[in-house]
């Protein structure tokens, strides 16, 4: 049986990976913007390559955070809830 503590550390990794989550999906979005940009006004620059290296770089940051997020989530729906008090079982003197 998993400690109590488990539960409330994988709560926390959840909370935590989807704050870092919406920030890489903001770097993906500013540099996906930036790279566009320098790519328009002077293709082949150093600042368009600077700008698509770090838009993969943010993409696969992005990616392997919504890979551990879903892990994680998956993770907990296979626990037993704990929520609520154990049933009474039923026997031939109660039926």
């Amino acid at each position: 049986m998993a400690a109590k503590t488990d539960h409330s550390r994988i709560l926390r990794a959840v909370r935590q990976l989807r704050r870092v989550r919406a920030f890489y999906a903001t770097g993906v979005a500013l540099w996906l913007t930036a790279a566009m940009w320098t790519g328009w006004m002077s293709p082949g620059s150093r600042q368009m390559w600077v700008s698509v290296l770090l838009l993969t770089l943010f993409a696969g940051l992005l990616g392997t955070a919504t890979l551990w997020l879903q892990r994680l989530r998956t993770r907990s729906a296979d626990a037993p809830a704990h929520h609520a008090a154990p049933g009474r079982k039923i026997t031939a003197q109660h039926a």
